[in-house]
């Protein structure tokens, strides 16, 4: 499995906002158990979406700014951006399929 990238507060408009392709940002938590779980589901797909969308995570203990901009109350919670907006918002745990259909729809 392939490990998915880390994004910041610093990094996030250029790594996420000025990306040429879709990008979902999983908000997540080192204490979050469901987000464990999640962070296995994402890097599973990481290969899958290779060049067509790219899948990264932001910590919102570490990156409280981004979260709070985002409104993002519970995690895990998954952003799908394309074109620098907000497309799709899923929280708590998202099954592979669910997210294989998500992705694929955007790309």
């Amino acid at each position: 499995m392939a490990e998915v990238q880390a994004v910041t507060d610093d990094n996030f408009k250029s790594e996420v906002l000025e990306s040429s392709t879709p990008v979902l940002v999983d908000f997540w938590a080192t204490w979050c158990a469901p987000c464990k779980q999640m962070s296995e589901i994402l890097s599973g797909l990481i290969g899958d979406f290779k060049d067509k969308v790219k899948i990264v995570k932001l910590n919102v203990d570490e990156n409280n700014n981004t979260a709070t901009q985002y409104g993002v109350t519970a995690i895990p919670t998954l952003v799908l951006f394309k074109d620098g907006n907000e497309a799709e918002r899923m929280v708590g745990v998202v099954t592979k399929d669910k997210l294989e259909e998500k992705l694929n729809a955007a790309v």
